[in-house]
């Protein structure tokens, strides 16, 4: 690209195609330099993204694809993050609506809290407020959600686990009261059931271990598991995981050779953990791009029909899972 190219587009004459005219200013951009005043876009509006802390790598993965998905078409992405003893989802909520947000995106928010009353949400309809919520759900909100298959995640796990001969494969979820919890739940008790053969009450009863959804979390549910014999954990979340290869050190158990852990996300850096971690990588930037589009029509007035957009996740193997140890574990 020529010097003089740069300088049209600097100073805002024409004659240089679209397309590379926004190649010029993201070459600024990445270099760290200002852009001149009068190429700075007018923003569309404000478009609010909250989310629950940003301690699990998955979080600001998404926030990124949505911020950036936003920026395309011309939003400028308000990020809102709840932080433990900070400002509550409602509180969040009504900043962004004082400060005129064009829409609102809600991540894992209390939409996906079975327990939570969900006429907050009718309230910020009511409010002409457009929205979309990610990963939960409720059929008494009148909103468009975004989810990965939470049932189907656990059946790429558990079926997995099972070829490489694991019968004792434990579950480390976080408190039951969220939705992806209870569907994460219905697809392992449903897979386990069907490939195995095992009652709903064993899986239930030795087989499943709640507890939150953090690396000690994790490490604690792992070890519970451990404690029942079983030689594969499926967590989750990749931070439980984390937690669940701590869990397996501890009690000098080798990861993957003693016992077998599957992670849930497929978070940066994920893959360069010891041993790389095998996970159910959750469809980011489709998520990501699906909830910016549909909020887009919300604003737009050409509302997606308020259901729900599922998208399917994948396995990923790597080193974190191996064959079941030959006669249980030597203890």
């Amino acid at each position: 690209m020529s010097e003089a190219t740069v300088s049209r587009v600097l100073n805002g004459k024409p004659g240089v195609a679209a397309t590379t005219r926004q190649s010029v200013l993201a070459a600024l951009d990445v270099l760290g330099y200002e852009r001149p005043v009068r190429l700075r876009q007018r923003s569309e509006g404000l478009v609010g993204l909250i989310t629950p802390e940003l301690e699990n790598p998955i979080f600001p993965a998404l926030a990124q694809v949505i911020g950036q998905a936003l920026t395309r078409q011309g939003y400028t992405p308000v990020l809102a993050t709840q932080t433990p003893g900070g400002s509550t989802e409602d509180e969040l909520t009504e900043m962004l609506v004082d400060r005129g947000v064009a829409g609102i995106i809600y991540v894992s928010g209390l939409h996906a809290d079975t327990t939570a009353d969900m006429q907050r949400y009718e309230r910020l309809r009511a409010r002409g407020v457009p929205f979309v919520l990610v990963d939960g759900f409720s059929p008494k909100v009148q909103a468009p959600f975004i989810s990965p298959d939470d049932r189907a995640a656990m059946t790429l796990a558990v079926t997995h686990l099972v070829s490489l001969g694991h019968t004792r494969i434990g579950l480390a979820l976080g408190p039951k009261r969220f939705v992806p919890v209870q569907r994460k739940i219905e697809g392992f008790t449903r897979t386990m059931q069907e490939q195995l053969g095992l009652s709903a009450e064993t899986i239930e009863t030795e087989l499943i271990q709640h507890s939150l959804y953090s690396l000690e979390g994790g490490q604690a549910a792992a070890a519970a598991l451990i404690e029942r014999d079983c030689t594969a954990v499926v967590c989750a979340s990749d931070m439980m995981a984390l937690g669940a290869i701590r869990a397996a050190r501890q009690q000098n158990l080798e990861v993957p050779d003693d016992i077998s852990v599957v992670g849930f996300d497929d978070s940066p850096l994920i893959a360069f953990t010891d041993p790389p971690l095998t996970t159910i990588r959750k469809p980011v930037p489709a998520m990501g791009q699906a909830a910016v589009r549909t909020l887009l029509e919300e604003i737009g007035g050409t509302p997606a029909p308020h259901s729900e957009f599922v998208f399917m996740p994948e396995l990923v193997v790597r080193g974190s899972t191996a064959s079941a140890p030959a006669a249980g574990r030597s203890s």
